[in-house]
């Protein structure tokens, strides 16, 4: 049945790899989407926010045009929809915005007409049309995610992040396009790095699983995409190698980039250290960057409640 009154959703921003997990491992942050979905007699959108700039306002919308798979995957029509959006995901910056969006869309949409479609089903469609699973799988089921896709199905091993786990991201002010980041990496390895990223992601995700935030430091080490993509982030190489000496459990570059992560434990008196050895390293190199604290958010994409209020409600329209 089709909810003539709408929903409301938000979703998370993720971190993906984290470091050796290469298009596997994947976080979900506490930085928002909403979107607002509702049943109209002719299609408008409504866009909040600094982040949603440029972003078509007709039926090319990604959002739209995955609100239509799913009705079409369902055996529903919707042809005409309102949508409202808003956002704190920066663009095109390492932190799952076409993640975010992609989970949204799929999520709303399917509320909207009833739910049918089960969230493994969702997770195979976000997987097949971001073509790599960590984002979406984290925007979709919070925590920390281990999952592969093999093409037609996606599986996954969901994991709660440790309570004492907290993020720092360095998002500089310029913007990386994924398949830039992606092009300048090899298409083979050699044993010896191969082994190295497998079994660091191993133990990275066993860490998670067993709050040993003390093994976080060896076991985000990278050989198969950091250093290759390291040239395009003046400062990267020097800020993974000694955030660990300035209070950091571990950091890594956030999905594609450009945004740093460094990873920390909430008792840590260090934060402050860290937070101007990361600004200072890439202010040498004339990069400014906002520094965002964030906690793993344990909760995926989610229904909002009648009450509860999204930044539309008293944000400016784009």
């Amino acid at each position: 049945m089709i909810k003539a009154q709408g929903v409301r959703i938000r979703v998370p921003a993720s971190t993906a790899n984290l470091g050796p997990g290469f298009d596997t491992l994947g976080m979900a942050l506490s930085l928002y989407a909403w979107i607002e979905m509702k049943p109209a007699e002719q299609t408008k959108f409504y866009l909040y926010g600094e982040e949603l700039k440029g972003i078509p306002q007709d039926k090319s919308n990604l959002v739209y045009k995955l609100a239509q798979r799913v009705f079409e995957e369902a055996g529903v029509s919707v042809p005409e929809l309102e949508i409202s959006m808003a956002s704190e995901i920066p663009l095109t910056r390492g932190l799952g915005s076409s993640a975010s969006a992609i989970v949204g869309a799929l999520y709303a949409a399917n509320e909207l007409i009833g739910a049918p479609l089960s969230a493994d089903k969702l997770f195979d469609m976000a997987a097949a049309i971001e073509k790599h699973p960590d984002n979406v799988g984290a925007s979709l089921f919070g925590g920390i995610i281990s999952a592969v896709w093999d093409g037609e199905r996606a599986h996954y091993l969901r994991i709660e992040p440790p309570k004492e786990l907290r993020a720092l991201a360095a998002v500089p002010s310029f913007w990386l396009a994924t398949e830039q980041a992606r092009s300048i990496l090899p298409e083979t390895f050699s044993m010896e790095d191969t082994v190295y990223n497998v079994s660091r992601a191993a133990l990275l995700t066993g860490a998670f699983a067993a709050g040993r935030l003390d093994l976080i430091a060896e076991a985000m080490k990278d050989r198969i995409h950091q250093p290759y993509r390291a040239p395009l982030i003046p400062g990267m190489d020097r800020i993974l190698k000694e955030a660990v000496n300035h209070g950091a459990l571990g950091a890594a570059l956030s999905g594609a980039g450009p945004t740093l992560l460094a990873l920390t434990s909430r008792s840590s008196d260090r934060c402050s250290e860290l937070e101007a050895f990361i600004s200072d390293v890439l202010g040498e190199h004339g990069i400014e960057a906002k520094m965002l604290w964030l906690d793993p958010s344990s909760e995926g994409v989610r229904c909002l409640l009648s009450h509860e209020q999204a930044p539309f409600n008293a944000g400016s329209l784009v």
